[in-house]
């Protein structure tokens, strides 16, 4: 029995088709297009759709999922790590009401800064969700301006940034 290769596909009965990520001694780590990553045996029945050539150890299952974790990155809506200042790491915020007899409100600084880059993110998406929308040219425009306007509100938060490549910038005049 040859061993298929990373890159092979295969078509198997009970899962459909697929491509192997990975080989071990006992088994193929397949990922189907339906079930997503199933480990079957190397004896097991499938048709084979296109075996791929070369060493069965070129491409680990760690690569293999190290790529697809930077595609979903690029393409879905999840948040980057945006790295706090050095100053603020550990901090905290207190917010002190006018009446002293209130108790004051503390809030690790860490948890702010990411409901800040929270907000950031989504106001990304929503850029995105615009630019691809039925929407007219002047709406788009309109909606651009407006969310320009909230990143210029948010443009005191920079501070909490360790890269000025992360700030918020607002309408540049």
């Amino acid at each position: 029995m040859k061993l298929l290769g990373i890159g092979s596909r295969i078509n198997h009965s009970e899962y459909g088709k697929g491509v192997v990520t990975n080989v071990t001694t006992q088994h193929y780590w397949v990922t189907f297009i339906e079930r997503g990553l199933e480990t079957i045996d190397l004896d097991s029945e499938f048709e084979i759709i296109e075996a791929a050539d070369g060493d069965v150890d070129t491409v680990s299952f760690f690569d293999v999922e190290s790529s697809l974790v930077n595609i979903l990155k690029k393409w879905s809506d999840t948040s980057e790590v945006v790295p706090i200042a050095d100053k603020y790491k550990g901090g905290k915020l207190i917010l002190e009401p006018a009446d002293e007899g209130l108790k004051s409100y503390e809030l690790p600084i860490d948890t702010f800064f990411h409901k800040i880059t929270m907000v950031r993110d989504r106001l990304r998406v929503m850029e995105q969700r615009i630019n691809s929308s039925d929407l007219d040219e002047q709406g788009k425009i309109d909606l651009q301006q407006y969310i320009t306007r909230i990143y210029g509100s948010l443009t005191s938060f920079n501070i909490l940034f360790k890269s000025k490549s992360h700030n918020f910038v607002g309408q540049r005049k």
